[in-house]
């Protein structure tokens, strides 16, 4: 029983990847605030359809947490204080303030 359960766990595994593979995206460089932090990163979306928007990712019960690539984090507090990292995941609950294509 156990083996199968593991087969078929990985059969979903591997298609949830092929899917994500094989699904046209675009990127769209956000800004996005927290009570402490302006954070400016690239989020990857469908290109076409459903939650092909950012609102549909903010607005979904679904997902807790926003990806984002090549991020730049300041705070609010003190601008000159921050830091650069190739992956960060954010909090949906702690966005205040969100828009689309911030400038780099």
């Amino acid at each position: 029983m156990h083996n199968r359960v593991s087969t078929l766990m990985f059969q979903i595994e591997r298609q949830s990847a092929d899917t994500l593979t094989t699904m046209e995206t675009r990127e769209s460089r956000v800004l996005l605030e927290t009570p402490r932090y302006r954070v400016v990163g690239t989020l990857r979306l469908p290109r076409d359809g459903y939650r092909s928007r950012m609102t549909d990712y903010l607005n979904s019960n679904d997902r807790d947490f926003i990806a984002l690539t090549d991020v730049e984090v300041r705070s609010l507090d003190d601008p000159t204080q921050g830091f650069s990292r190739p992956f960060l995941a954010i909090s949906r609950q702690h966005i205040v303030l969100a828009t689309e294509d911030a400038p780099a």
